[in-house]
């Protein structure tokens, strides 16, 4: 009786020759075969174990009960060695050993359905049913429930309910483990409504009642949804029903309320763990300080981290690195490195979580060194960099103006096997691009592009962007007209790079011309590209088009604040700008001046002449006489003390404007 469907498994071709060429080493060993005597039916501390004990099985005579086979394929597979299992069962059919192979509980074909289910191959798994069923065997509510495990591990949620409801309409009953799959399967896509209902269905079942295992997992899908109100329903409804909560439930629960900032709740239900003799763990401190730390309060934190050690927890990698965490959000980096000292005093290992904490902590603050030093210190701790460990420190090298720096880290991640994505491309090209490495810069982009990724709509404005302010604006140009062909819609941030890039090198009419087509290609002119084209235009003295233009943003609801000021006043003195457009110019300087009272920061002397006697029209004379009068060598102050004392005589309308003097 062959097993045709183990011979679809040629994806550990390899790995069954190494078993192969490892059963005829061991079978020419004495030595193995008096430790395998030994030690056949044992348990297994390791895969080399198991498979000396399988090579003596299958020599042995008379062969052993198709139950120690069994019990040799359960161990390896709690081992996580599926593929091992199954070319060990494989090679048991091979071998003819097969007179026994299917018992009646259908055990050993439910051992190999289980490792094609945790190899993400569930479709094996089904084979191996039509197999079963093809031979006369019935399967059981086992085989039926790892099947459904296994559609659950692939993501496919909708088949393994459909497959659910196949099994109850042929007559198998659902047990406890069954349901507690599916519900735990649907809870981890976020499909709680329809756990719910399952959960309902159980509860109405006398012969499959739901235990804390289901409970804990809806409340805990529940509060991640942010639901806690629905979830202290079920909590109640699941105590109604003499189902007693366990530090797993209360700590999702806690978890609930921590993200709602309900401490007032958090505390109340400590005191009813308390009250039911559930004591918290580590896993309910954990949260209690990962939350307390992203929300600022350390001090707090700090206390909890006691009160974990005084009940006699201690605390794990993840409660330090949380503590850390807490504080270089809050940009006490040297805090968290004296916390991850702390750990190592303490005998608990920090791992690459802890020292990504730290790196970014370090680049964020501009510390880019002691980044670097974390990082070496990942490799002198014998531990691995993972992707956020690259793309961190990549981050923080461009934030500091060294993306060459941060290119060699590529290389890095390649070798590692770690994929790049386009977050991490991203975060590279603008920082080229913004220390203008341009020629690098375009030389990544093509490397982008080689990469198979969707480069999106962003990515190639970082790099008209660049081009443009390396005065490259031809080569920007050109890239920015061939997006429409590669199916990418550019929008006005696109217009406004080009339009800036040609008015900076004084190339107003291809700007001029760019500028029309804006809305021919259905973008619309924003108060930046109004701005940039007004400027251009009175800087080359084009009053009448300028004035033309004005027109056009008033009318648009438009400001001109942008536009340099000294332009706009040399308009206002033109005569033939209409008296409205005036007023709105009068109105921008009144604004510009406000908003700089308001820094009252260093502000730029000239500027502030200037919108004094717009902002005055009337009684520049009376003005300026008052300024001169009260000139001393610290401008700054001076202009700063009359423009406030100005704005005051207005407010209170106590500046005398027909006489032009200040009263």
């Amino acid at each position: 009786m062959g097993i045709s469907a183990f011979a679809l498994l040629n994806i550990n071709g390899n790995f069954l020759n190494c078993c192969n060429r490892c059963f005829v080493s061991l079978a020419s060993s004495h030595s193995h075969r008096n430790y395998c005597t030994k030690n056949a039916y044992s348990n297994f501390n390791s895969l080399d174990d198991a498979l000396i004990s399988f090579n003596h099985m299958v020599q042995s005579r008379p062969l052993p009960p198709i139950r120690k086979f069994d019990k040799l394929f359960g161990s390896i597979a709690k081992m996580k060695h599926y593929s091992a299992a199954i070319s060990l069962i494989r090679r048991l059919d091979l071998l003819g050993i097969s007179r026994d192979l299917v018992r009646s509980d259908n055990y050993t074909f439910n051992i190999a359905i289980n490792c094609f289910c945790n190899l993400k191959r569930v479709d094996f798994g089904f084979s191996l049913l039509g197999k079963i069923m093809k031979l006369g065997y019935e399967p059981n509510i086992l085989t039926f429930t790892t099947l459904m495990r296994g559609l659950c591990i692939d993501g496919k949620l909708a088949l393994a309910v459909r497959f659910f409801d196949e099994i109850v309409k042929k007559g198998f009953q659902p047990n406890l483990i069954t349901y507690g799959t599916l519900i735990n399967g649907l809870c981890k896509i976020g499909e709680t409504r329809t756990a719910i209902l399952f959960l309902k269905d159980m509860e109405q079942v006398g012969s499959c009642r739901p235990g804390i295992v289901v409970y804990s997992t809806i409340i805990d899908s529940l509060c991640k949804d942010k639901k806690v109100d629905e979830a202290f329903k079920i909590f109640s409804n699941m105590i109604e029903k003499g189902v007693t909560p366990n530090v797993v439930t209360y700590t999702s629960l806690i978890h609930g309320l921590c993200n709602l900032g309900l401490w007032k709740e958090v505390k109340r239900l400590l005191s009813e763990m308390a009250g039911r003799n559930v004591s918290p763990n580590a896993q309910t401190f954990n949260v209690l300080v990962d939350i307390l730390c992203k929300q600022g309060m350390l001090k707090e934190a700090e206390e909890v981290l006691e009160l974990m050690t005084q009940r006699g927890v201690e605390p794990d990698v993840f409660t330090y690195s949380a503590l850390m965490n807490g504080y270089c959000l809050h940009g006490k980096v040297d805090v968290g490195r004296r916390v991850l000292d702390l750990m190592a005093s303490e005998g608990c290992q920090p791992d690459v979580i802890s020292y990504n904490i730290l790196i970014n902590g370090y680049s964020k603050s501009k510390r880019i060194e002691e980044a670097l030093s974390c990082f070496r210190d990942i490799y002198q701790k014998g531990l691995i960099p993972d992707k956020f460990t690259y793309t961190t420190l990549m981050g923080g090298l461009c934030d500091v103006g060294r993306p060459l720096d941060a290119i060699v880290f590529v290389d890095a991640m390649k070798a590692r096997g770690l994929v790049i994505d386009l977050v991490t491309y991203s975060t590279l090209l603008h920082g080229l691009c913004k220390s203008q490495h341009i020629d690098e810069a375009l030389v990544l982009f093509k490397m982008i592009e080689c990469s198979g990724l969707h480069t999106d709509i962003m990515l190639y404005h970082t790099l008209i962007d660049g081009l443009c302010k390396a005065g490259k604006v031809d080569f920007a140009n050109e890239l920015f007209l061939s997006l429409p062909a590669k199916g990418l819609q550019p929008d006005i941030f696109f217009y406004n790079t080009i339009i800036h890039g040609f008015c900076k090198e004084g190339r107003l009419k291809e700007a001029t011309e760019l500028f029309k087509k804006i809305e021919e290609n259905g973008c619309v002119p924003n108060n930046y590209t109004y701005n940039v084209m007004l400027q251009k235009l009175l800087e080359n003295n084009e009053t009448a088009k300028a004035i033309e233009l004005l027109q056009v943003m008033v009318d648009g609801g438009f400001s001109a604040i942008a536009c340099k000021k000294n332009l706009l006043v040399n308009l206002l003195s033109d005569d033939r700008l209409d008296r409205s457009l005036k007023e709105v110019l009068q109105k921008c300087l009144g604004e510009v001046l406000v908003m700089w009272l308001a820094i009252l920061n260093d502000p730029p002397k000239e500027s502030l002449y200037v919108f004094i006697f717009i902002f005055l029209k009337d009684t520049v004379g009376a003005v300026r006489r008052y300024i001169f009068e009260r000139l001393r060598s610290d401008w700054n102050f001076i202009f700063v003390e009359i423009i406030i004392e100005i704005k005051t005589h207005l407010e209170a309308g106590a500046l005398d404007i027909s006489g032009g003097a200040l009263i």
